[in-house]
């Protein structure tokens, strides 16, 4: 690979730069090759002395990265750009000064490489956090940021020169760098084919997170080199023999490949070097189909295939499209050997067209890519090699620097999380893209750092905060297409649903009422609600209400169901409520109480108080209404002590009866549009009956007043620790 790549000598001396500038210059026109030494001599001045955060001389990564960048065939923009990419970390920098000197084209590119450099704290929190599909928004992130992908190839460029002077240097700056090579740079290498770069940065990175395994495999390669490139020359001269003896025009190679390639597949298979068949590897390419399985044949007939390590991709292609023929075979010395067959187009369809491996390379994860993407990474792959493929380098330009992934841009979370949106989205796509809850609550937006309205829209790299409220819901206008506050289709249908589910609410409530209404009516405010819906035919009660409020289960079929749950008591009465008729079952309460001395006294319970089991009672004799029964505490038995001590009796209440109490209770409550409707629900599921009801709202508070209807004080307890719970309840008790 070094040959390839033309080395900077360190310091990056005078002698070295012109030799190098002679070699880099030969593929550019005479004013290209004048441009070029102009940004050496620049950069030179500008750089002086300054290093890079790692510590590396400025004046090494610059040229270090041009020299990545020429080898890579690009224009000499991107490699001016990669000489100069240092500029926006010297101190006074002018940014428009630099773009008159070197171009608009020159200085977006250098800018745009400094851009990119800005969401490194997101990737570090992503490398601590995250997940393939945190770490594939990420790369897809960096794409998307900017408009000309030459500024990645450069990036990536200088990524490489970064990690190639890290791995001489401080052991825990070399591992940071690369675990970011592993999650980002690496992967990025890899979906825009730039494979000799993707190679040498994952063998660096290997070797610097797994030294002991690296220098494992590598010291068992150096051992076997000459053996298997001796081997490789064996096995290609016994196939192109055996080839042109069966008639088949083929071409035979030898395929390389590297340790961190090596490294995977032991790990994957558990087994040791010696089980990776494709160490020894030969690919052979034919002219059309038939070929390939005649090539086959003659494979297997030479040497003994291994069972279960034929893959037919032709025959069933992989999911990107991918075609060839795989197979491994004990070759000559009895040395495992892998070999792949294909045609030519075949060949030029996995390097060129859809980018064969990078779906399995990249993990599972993969799989949830959309065929979009691949072709515009199959486009991406032959710009490497434009100057073969296309005559105008003018028209090439114009379609190099055109924009990638225009559907969908790339925002971040204050912690550094990647959030993916369709172009054009808002803070409030956003909210509802990070939680439902927080895109309900959504009432503004900071983009980094900036207050922005609603209707904003965003742009991939920025960083979005939400400001919320505890409580609420979205506005109408947001679903108005003219006011521009949702763009994403999930954040609509969000919307929507709150609203219908407010409206729901809302005809419960209704119907609730109109059926309370009903009972009262009859005189049946005890009934319970549930048996009164499924007397109805409704499995829930929310159903019954709905159709109640909606018209659908008229007013008549709902006294005819209250009619049906009563006809037990009132078709088949006791003697006991014949002598006692009441219209409730508080009506009577109090009859069951004992009073010392006195038998078959009339007794009611006092509207002062409202007495309930286990309230200590008193009675007090009445002129014509028999017994009242107070409260002991009750403030008119305190007057009446002082007054008629006489007519005040020791009283009890004796053995427990199916009946009820009606109690006041009092609750205070910050006013909100719904607090009726909660209470409600916690004393219907109590099975605690409302008789009467009364509220009073005023600055902001609501102070509201329930009679219930009780067996006795426990029931009420449980039912008040209830209410304090529900939001905005200041407190609850019996007054």
């Amino acid at each position: 690979m070094g040959a390839a790549l033309h080395a900077v000598p360190e310091a990056a001396a005078p002698e070295a730069l012109a030799a190098w500038l002679q070699q880099a210059g030969a593929a550019y026109t005479e004013e290209e090759r004048k441009a070029l030494a102009a940004a050496v001599s620049f950069a030179r001045d500008r750089y002086g002395d300054l290093c890079t955060s790692d510590g590396e001389p400025w004046l090494d990564r610059a040229f270090g990265t041009a020299a990545i960048v020429s080898s890579l065939k690009l224009d000499a923009a991107s490699v001016r750009g990669g000489l100069l990419l240092g500029l926006p970390h010297c101190p006074g920098f002018d940014a428009e000064a630099f773009a008159e000197q070197f171009g608009a084209e020159v200085s977006q590119l250098v800018v745009g490489v400094a851009r990119m450099g800005a969401i490194r704290a997101a990737i570090e929190v992503a490398g601590k956090a995250a997940g393939e599909v945190q770490a594939e928004n990420l790369r897809k992130m960096l794409l998307a940021m900017v408009g000309d992908i030459r500024v990645v190839l450069i990036k990536l460029a200088e990524r490489t020169q970064a990690l190639r002077f890290l791995m001489g240097g401080d052991v825990g700056a070399r591992a940071q760098a690369a675990r970011e090579t592993q999650d980002l740079f690496a992967p990025l290498a890899n979906r825009l084919g730039v494979w000799q770069l993707k190679w040498e940065l994952e063998d660096m990175a290997l070797r610097a997170l797994e030294p002991d395994a690296y220098k494992q495999i590598a010291t068992l390669l150096d051992e076997r080199r000459l053996d298997r490139q001796r081997y490789i020359e064996e096995v290609k001269s016994t196939l192109k023999e055996e080839l042109a003896a069966s008639g088949i025009d083929a071409d035979v190679s030898g395929r390389p490949k590297h340790i961190t390639s090596i490294w995977n597949k032991m790990r994957r298979k558990q087994a040791g070097i010696d089980a990776v068949y494709d160490i020894r590897a030969v690919r052979i390419l034919v002219g059309d189909v038939k070929d390939c399985y005649a090539a086959l044949g003659v494979v297997h007939n030479l040497w003994t295939p291994l069972a279960r390590e034929f893959d037919d991709y032709i025959a069933k292609p992989k999911a990107n499209n991918y075609r060839s023929l795989h197979t491994a075979v004990i070759g000559p010395e009895g040395k495992p050997l892998e070999v792949q067959i294909r045609t030519h187009e075949m060949h030029q369809h996995s390097e060129y067209g859809v980018a064969a491996h990078w779906r399995y390379k990249e993990g599972a994860a993969a799989g949830r890519r959309d065929p979009g993407f691949d072709e515009k990474i199959a486009w991406l792959r032959q710009v490497l090699d434009w100057k073969d493929a296309v005559a105008d380098a003018g028209e090439w330009l114009q379609q190099f620097k055109s924009s990638l992934f225009t559907e969908t841009i790339y925002v971040l979370t204050p912690q550094g999380k990647v959030v993916d949106l369709p172009r054009g989205a808002t803070p409030v796509d956003f909210a509802y893209a990070v939680h439902t809850s927080l895109g309900h609550r959504c009432r503004g937006a900071r983009v980094d750092g900036a207050m922005v309205p609603l209707n904003y829209a965003l742009k991939s790299g920025q960083q979005v905060e939400i400001v919320s409220v505890k409580q609420g819901g979205p506005s109408r206008d947001w679903l108005n297409p003219d006011l521009g506050y949702v763009h994403s289709r999930h954040a609509r249908t969000k919307v929507r649903q709150w609203f219908k589910a407010q409206q729901l609410e809302e005809t419960i409530a209704q119907g609730r009422s109109m059926v309370d209404r009903e009972l009262s009516r009859a005189g049946m405010t005890a009934l319970n609600l549930e048996a009164v819906a499924s007397e109805a035919g409704f499995a829930k009660l929310e159903d019954f209400f709905a159709a109640v409020a909606r018209a659908e289960f008229n007013t008549r079929q709902v006294q005819a169901a209250i009619q049906a749950l009563a006809k037990p008591d009132i078709a088949a009465p006791s003697v006991h409520d014949a002598v006692l008729p009441r219209e409730s079952k508080a009506a009577g309460a109090g009859s069951g109480i004992l009073i010392v001395g006195v038998d078959r006294l009339m007794t009611g319970l006092a509207r002062c108080c409202k007495p309930a089991p286990p309230d200590p009672i008193v009675g007090f004799v009445t002129r014509g209404k028999g017994i009242s029964i107070h409260r002991q505490n009750c403030s008119n038995i305190a007057r009446m002590k002082e007054r008629q001590p006489e007519r005040l009796i020791t009283a009890d209440w004796g053995a427990r009866r199916d009946e009820v109490f009606p109690v006041d209770v009092v609750v205070d409550a910050m006013d909100r549009q719904g607090l009726l409707r909660d209470l409600s629900e916690i004393f219907t599921r109590e099975k605690i009956n409302v008789t009467a009801v009364n509220t009073l709202s005023r600055n902001l508070q609501a102070r509201m007043a329930f009679t219930l209807e009780v067996p006795d004080l426990e029931q009420l307890k449980r039912a008040l620790a209830l209410v304090r719970d529900v939001p905005g309840v200041l407190s609850a008790g019996r007054r």
